[in-house]
């Protein structure tokens, strides 16, 4: 069984590898790659508190596997 480093972006959503992020600008949470390349550097709850609008190219939401 091999490992397994996922996390959960706090930007957008989707589960992605640890090592292909980066942290929000404000609380060091993860960011995934998608979003940083996107220019997105806050998590959601930064961007609520400072008073932020949500960013219109956000990534959308994984397809999540069938049960």
């Amino acid at each position: 069984m091999g490992e397994v480093d996922m996390m959960v972006c706090r930007s957008c959503g989707n589960e992605e590898r640890a090592s292909e992020g980066y942290p929000c600008t404000e609380c060091g949470t993860f960011i995934c790659l998608i979003c940083d390349t996107r220019g997105i550097s806050y998590c959601k709850a930064c961007r609520q508190k400072l008073g932020m609008p949500e960013p219109a190219n956000l990534p959308p939401p994984a397809a999540k596997p069938a049960t």
